[in-house]
This record gives structure tokens, sequence and C-alpha cells, in this order.
């Protein structure tokens, strides 16, 4: 059976302000989506993978059109529901007999409320998606039903809505084929924040799944909190191949905590210098699993920069956060990869549930004291399947529309904040990070390439929009109810 797997149509303004977005915007590739199109190809179907950063909505609706697949999986978060829906819609209404799934964190997270939602979706994937498409795709060219399909809901024939059991998590994740990235097309097209890479073209990369966390605004697969790893070598395989087939010059590893087994990543970094592969990559951390002799070999292996989120620079919203690290441990590895020769990125969070504006702006002196190569100053977003989205009425008021729920989007306030102090604090944060005369001074001196160059001018147009208009970070307004604890329905 012909198949599609679609990302919909979006745009930078959809998720950062307008004014910084052309500098912020990243085009990343569809990993997940990658990941279920490769399996569909693995079962023995022709499939395409239309990435909606890149094309209009009816552009999209007309390679539908003229594919004229028997299957559609539509990825969708929270952020992308609506956009989701649209694109349904839209395929139904050239081709009522195309079967139309939606996957991904928002379907996962509310389930069969989707299909209630949408009316033009047939089913929806709930969990990993890797074994649940094609086991769907077999049944439906059978002409059988989904009943007895692990991790779906689906409509019946009679518009029923049928929840079949939860498929249990993927143990051997060895045994998921490697991503062919030949689905993607030009590799050109795909293009991160300036000074957020070293070398183009970037592949993502994910070498573990899972999180033992347990902060109250991330949503876990199965509500399951624990971290399941592909093998060292299986990783080694993906790399080589992304460097000597694809030609791939950097990696961005995606994991929730790339050091999260520090024997394991050192002996995959032990296998990198084996391999003397030509590649740069970056990772994310927790400041709690990592050490200087860590990040020194993380280094000597290739790596140039390090994400640790920092969220807070007061402890008690730490432990609201259930963050499970403390602020001196942020300054010991914030330091110790500053010694180690790494870049560092520290996000932090605005409108953390009990947060005032005061220790807002401690957290603002917080990312100052770090001196990282860069920071971020987010809004708190209450994602579906979390503790916050779950217990919104216990810390706050949150928007309705799932398009404000990005993390620029101000889509929740604390009730020990307003709207406008969150919206204040992230200009004051982004103006006096930024505008330090040591940080200035040292992007001038690390510039060594045109790139470099460019990184800085697009730098500072952006920041030229802080200081030239109050308004350059300002959210959505607020909707009519935003004053009183909602959840989305």
């Amino acid at each position: 059976m012909k198949s599609m797997v679609i990302l919909p149509s979006w745009k930078p303004d959809d998720i950062y302000p307008s004014r910084v977005a052309r500098s912020a915007v990243s085009y990343q590739h569809p990993l997940g989506l990658l990941y279920i199109a490769t399996c569909i190809q693995a079962a023995g179907h022709e499939v395409r993978l239309v990435d909606g950063a890149f094309w209009t909505h009816a552009e999209i609706i007309d390679q539908v059109r003229r594919f004229a697949p028997g299957f559609v999986g539509i990825s969708a978060n929270a952020a992308m529901w609506s956009k989701a829906k649209k694109t349904a819609a839209g395929i139904k209404a050239i081709d009522p007999s195309v079967h139309v799934t939606a996957a991904g964190p928002y379907p996962s997270a509310v389930e069969e409320k989707c299909l209630q939602d949408c009316p033009s979706l047939d089913s929806i994937v709930i969990g990993e998606g890797e074994q649940t498409v094609p086991e769907m795709i077999d049944k439906l060219i059978n002409g059988c039903s989904l009943a007895g399909v692990a991790g779906t809901a689906f409509r019946s024939r009679d518009g029923a809505i049928v929840k079949n059991e939860p498929r249990p998590l993927i143990e051997d994740l060895d045994a998921i084929p490697i991503p062919r990235r030949e689905l993607l097309g030009d590799f050109d097209k795909y293009e991160s924040p300036p000074g957020s890479y070293k070398r183009k073209p970037i592949a993502i990369v994910m070498t573990s799944r899972g999180c033992k966390a347990r902060c109250i605004y991330c949503f876990q697969m199965n509500g399951e909190r624990r971290i399941r790893f592909r093998s060292v070598e299986n990783v080694a395989s993906e790399v080589e191949e992304l460097v000597n087939r694809y030609g791939f010059r950097e990696i961005r590893f995606l994991d929730e905590t790339f050091t999260a087994d520090r024997e394991r990543v050192m002996q995959l970094l032990g296998r990198f210098r084996e391999l003397k592969l030509d590649f740069s990559f970056y990772v994310s951390s927790r400041v709690n699993t990592v050490d200087f002799e860590l990040l020194r070999e993380l280094k000597k292996a290739g790596c140039w920069a390090i994400l640790f989120g920092a969220e807070s620079g007061v402890q008690k919203n730490l432990n609201t956060l259930r963050k499970g690290v403390t602020l001196d441990q942020t300054r010991a590895a914030v330091a110790a990869a500053k010694k180690a020769g790494l870049k560092v990125y520290t996000p932090f969070i605005i409108g953390i549930p009990g947060e005032t504006y005061e220790e807002a702006l401690k957290t603002v002196d917080f990312a100052v004291e770090l001196n990282p190569h860069y920071a971020n100053f987010h809004t708190m977003t209450p994602f579906p399947g979390t503790e916050l989205y779950d217990n919104v009425d216990k810390y706050g008021t949150m928007s309705t529309n799932t398009d404000d729920y990005t993390f620029e989007g101000g889509a929740f306030v604390p009730y020990s904040m307003t709207r406008e102090q969150i919206e204040a604090v992230r200009t004051i944060a982004f103006r006096r990070f930024y505008s330090r005369p040591g940080f200035i001074l040292r992007r001038l001196l690390g510039v060594r390439s045109i790139y470099d160059f460019r990184t800085v001018i697009k730098g500072a147009a952006s920041f030229f929009w802080l200081w030239a208009r109050r308004d350059s970070l300002a959210m959505k307004p607020a909707p009519p109810d935003q004053s009183q604890p909602a959840k989305v329905k």
C-alpha cells in the first residue's frame, strides 16, 4: 500500500515572536516521522515523507492528490494539533477512502479524545509507532479493522470509537531500523539558529529513549520513568553511515540525558575515536550526571557544545519542578564544561508555579553569574500528559488554545505572576544577558570564519529588535477565560 507521512505545514511565526523568528527558527529533521517512514519502507511499502516546514498546506494536499496514498500518518504535538486537524480534513476532502491516522506526543497524551475532536481521522497511534504503523497497514491491506492492534484507537464501521490495549515500549531499540535519510530529500534545506552548530549538514540522532527524572513539565511515554539504550555498536553504525554515506558533518544527539550512563558514554566516545570519523557533535545533559573527566572526553571525541537545563536560579522553584538538582550542581557542571573547552547552553524557564516576579529576576542574576556561552529564557508550558497539565488548577491558569503550547507562547501563568510580568522578565533577561560587554567581546573575538561573522550579524539583528521594540517578545493576548483555571477538554 502506498503510504505517506506528513508533518503539517507551519511557519516560524507560529512558534517564535515575529521580530526574532528568522534568527531563532530551527528546521530540524523530523526524526519521529523518519523512523516511521523507514519502518513502513522496511515492511515493503512505498512511502513518501512530507515535511511541512517547507510546504504550504495547499501544496501538501496537492502532493497527497498526486501521490494517491491509501494510508496517511500525520505527526502532531500539542502546538501542531490544529494544523494536523486541518491537514486531515484536507486529505478527506480530496479522497474520503484514504485511511488517515495521527501520531506523536499529543495523540499519545490525550488518546481517543483526538478522534472525538477530529471527525476526519480514522485512527490514532498511542505511544511508539515503529511496530504499530506497519501492523496497521497490513490490516488495512487485508480489509480488516484495526481491532486488536495494540497502541491504537480507531473509528469502527458504525462510527463508534474503539481503544485497543496499550502497546508495551520497545525494549530492543537495536531492532528498529536505522532511519533512511534519503527519505528527507535535500539535506541543505534543514537549518539551525545561528551559533547552534559548527558545521553543515547536520543530522539528528537519538541513542536512547526516556528519562528517569520526575519533572512536572515533561511527558513520559506510558508513564514509565526509565531509560532504554541502544547498543554502542548500533549507534556507532548509524554515525558511520551518516558521515561516510550521507556526508553529514555534525550530529545533534537529542537524548534527554546523553550522559545518563557514564560507562556507556565512555565506550561510545572511544568507539567514535576508533572510527576516526570527520564530524563534530552537540549533546544535552543533566548537571548531576557529569564531571570534568567525562566532559574532557566528550571534547576529545569531537563534542563542541553541551546543553544543561538550568531552568531556575531559585532552589525553591527547582524543587517545585522536581528537577532533582541543586544550584551548586549547576554551577559546578557549567564551570567544568567551560574548563573542558565546551560551549555551554543553559535554557531557563520563566513563570514556574509559585515563582514571583522578584524570584524570576534572581534567575536572570543566576544566568549572568553562570556566564554560559548562550542562554535562553522560555515560558512555562503545560504539555498534555504532564503533572503540570493534569493539575493546572493547583498551579495557575492556562490557555485553552493548543496553538499556544510552545516554549514561547505563554500558555501558562502561575497564580504568583501575571502575563505582563513574565513578558517583562523575559525582555529584561535577554537584554541584560546579551548586552554585557564581556559577552559581546567574546563573540567578536570568536569570529574565525564567514559563518562566525554571519552568526554575529544575525544575532545582532535580533538583539536590535529587543532594544528597539518593547513588544519584540510579546506573547499572544490571553483568552477571555485566562483568569480562571482551565483545562483543555
